[in-house]
């Protein structure tokens, strides 16, 4: 029997899942003119809207793109404070962001809205198409469909989620812990008044944390009860499952009824062993899981989309250097470990056992420290990151935060996703690389360093104001140079 014919199609990226993670991706590539082709295996949009919050790092980035308006129509602005294991404590003042704030959104929007932004940069998507298969050589990948139809591209990108298809296709590792307890988290209306919900959330949450019923708008609430022991059933929950549960922990349902959506999830945490073996690589909850404690998800893999897109955009394009792609994993991948280890330790901390509940109150002590609340705080928002460029000052490896410039602001600079120099010295140039590096002179920019040069990402690569090293650190990150 023939063999099915692959179909040759101009794609030079196949990225499975139209999650967060993927869309971003796909619009990140296409800003380089790659040919991006989306395959997400569900026909329809998700239809049950799962409210989400968009960190600090997320807000930036989105910023960077030009996205940030548009997110901000369809969310709510909340406080940059309380995340670390629901410990309430204000956001430290005076946070290194312009955006230093927690935006409430409904994720079907995100999703919506990074889909129509790759959409419109020239990325194609197609709905119900699943990945069955593939197998990869030298010089591409042939990807096999659920329906028997195959295509081939230059690079394939698992963003198909915690159960991914593409990481157990390609034989990756998935070490970590299963899951020990379950909750179930939706949004339903309620049938008690207001003030007898919050006494009764008040007595219960001294002795558990993880319970909480909190308002979620228009009378509305955000309903999270924890489970004893683990459900192997995947099956979404029913509202009965929720009043059961409702009564065992707070010894009412609170009336509970008309639920706009329902979820159960475990605390299993894992980590997969690389993001990237030949042409085929992962992202976003394809690479790591972990609970949803201190909401770090979403937004660990919108980074990652952030991170992989120009380095891959860079070798597709032929201008990357030796080594640019392998950096995806050794940048993101300890990331990944750090979130993994701190919601690990939030979770002990919402334990109901004497031990970590003793911790619990010690901890919050130390968080009226204003060092101690800033660190956990920068750890939750991603904006603490450091990754490893070599030695320099200590801004080297960081994001840079949105600076007033003498026209506008940085990140508008960044919407194309390109490098940028910020000279403050009117001295230096970035020569054979403009192609691929934006240059901007600004001596008012407030910054207490002559010049730095940016990624595409918006973490500082190098800090100087000598050609000949600006020279060498350009062709580190973007290559040789143009004749």
């Amino acid at each position: 029997m023939d063999s099915p014919q692959v179909t040759a199609e101009p794609f030079d990226v196949i990225i499975a899942g139209c999650g967060p993670t993927g869309a971003m991706l796909a619009a990140e590539l296409r800003l380089h003119d790659v040919r991006v082709l989306v395959l997400e295996k569900d026909t329809e949009p998700v239809s049950f809207v799962r409210i989400v919050g968009l960190h600090i790092r997320s807000l930036e980035l989105m910023a960077m793109r030009g996205l940030l308006d548009r997110l901000l129509e369809h969310g709510r602005r909340r406080p940059a404070g309380g995340f670390f294991a629901a410990i309430d404590k204000p956001a430290p003042e005076g946070l290194d962001s312009a955006h230093a704030y927690l935006l409430g959104i409904p994720q079907p929007v995100v999703v919506r809205l990074l889909e129509e932004h790759a959409i419109a940069l020239g990325a194609q998507v197609r709905r119900g198409a699943a990945v069955a298969g593939f197998e990869q050589d030298d010089e591409s990948v042939a990807v096999e469909l659920a329906d028997g139809g195959q295509l081939r591209s230059r690079y394939l990108v698992g963003c198909d989620g915690a159960r991914s298809t593409v990481r157990k296709l390609l034989g990756v590792g998935f070490p970590g812990e299963p899951s020990r307890t379950g909750t179930l988290m939706g949004e339903l209306e309620v049938g008690v008044p207001p003030e007898e919900i919050a006494a009764k959330v008040t007595e219960v949450r001294e002795t558990d944390q993880r319970f909480m019923l909190g308002p979620a708008g228009a009378g509305v609430y955000r309903v999270v009860v924890p489970v004893a022991g683990v459900s192997e059933d995947r099956a979404e929950p029913t509202l009965e499952d929720f009043k059961q549960q409702l009564r065992a922990i707070a010894g009412t349902d609170f009336g509970v009824h008309s639920p706009r959506w329902l979820s159960r999830f475990g605390d299993a945490t894992r980590l997969a062993e690389r993001y990237r073996v030949g042409r085929v690589l992962l992202a976003g909850d394809a690479a790591h899981i972990h609970p949803p404690t201190g909401g770090q998800g979403l937004n660990l893999g919108v980074q990652d989309a952030f991170n992989l897109g120009w380095k891959l955009a860079a070798q597709v394009r032929g201008w990357a250097p030796e080594t640019l792609l392998d950096t995806y994993q050794a940048e993101r991948h300890p990331v990944a470990e750090d979130v993994l280890d701190n919601t690990r330790a939030q979770m002990e901390l919402l334990s109901t056992e004497p031990g970590p509940r003793a911790v619990r109150r010690l901890l919050t002590e130390l968080m009226d420290f204003d060092e101690v609340n800033r660190y956990l705080i920068e750890k939750i928002t991603a904006i603490g990151i450091r990754y490893d460029f070599g030695e320099g000052p200590d801004l080297l490896g960081r994001r840079l935060r949105d600076l007033e410039l003498r026209h506008g602001h940085l990140y508008d600079l960044l919407h194309r996703g390109r490098g940028l120099l910020l000279d403050r010295t009117e001295r230096l140039t970035v020569g054979g690389w403009s192609d691929r590096v934006d240059y901007l002179a600004d001596p008012t920019a407030v910054l207490d360093v002559p010049c730095v040069l940016l990624r595409p990402d918006g973490h500082v690569a190098w800090i100087g104001n000598d050609q000949q090293d600006l020279d060498n650190h350009l062709s580190r990150w973007f290559g040789k140079p143009i004749n």
